[in-house]
């Protein structure tokens, strides 16, 4: 179940992110990003995480053992496959929320969809290291804008 769980959160994120870096940006594709790929992603999540912490699917030794303060105990939650799978949904959900953060900002602020690329990228692969770049590259054009976004 957790395998077949894993290779889907997988696939979903990957089609999520290749029509991010290669489509046209339309509202509609923004949109299936953000509903259909994070949102998707946050209930297979929000599902995972209460079977597990529940005990109702591969219980991490009971939820007393449900330690996130030390090593250990977020060792001991990543030892069984439910714990990698939900933990690795997690990191795809935010990784994309952040990429589709990053394109909405980019697009915004005019840059081009060759310097948007290598940083989407990045965020796919390691997400706070191309969230690390994009805050970088966008600082000196956010500034000239004189706001925020």
């Amino acid at each position: 179940m957790w395998s077949i769980a894993f290779s889907a959160a997988n696939i979903l994120a990957l089609v999520m992110w290749v029509a991010l870096i290669f489509l046209p940006r339309w509202p509609a594709l923004l949109s299936a990003a953000l509903y259909l790929g994070v949102g998707l992603l946050c209930a297979a999540y929000s599902l995972g995480l209460i079977g597990i912490v529940s005990g109702l699917l591969d219980p991490v030794g009971g939820s007393a053992s449900m330690d996130f303060g030390s090593i250990e105990g977020v060792r001991r939650i990543f030892a069984s496959d439910g714990g990698v799978t939900v933990g690795w949904i997690h990191y795809l959900a935010f990784d994309l929320f952040v990429g589709i953060w990053i394109a909405r900002d980019a697009d915004a602020k005019g840059f081009s969809r060759l310097v948007q690329g290598p940083i989407l990228l990045a965020t796919f692969m390691a997400g706070p290291l191309g969230l690390f770049i994009w805050l970088v590259v966008r600082e000196r054009r956010a500034r000239e804008g004189g706001r925020w976004k």
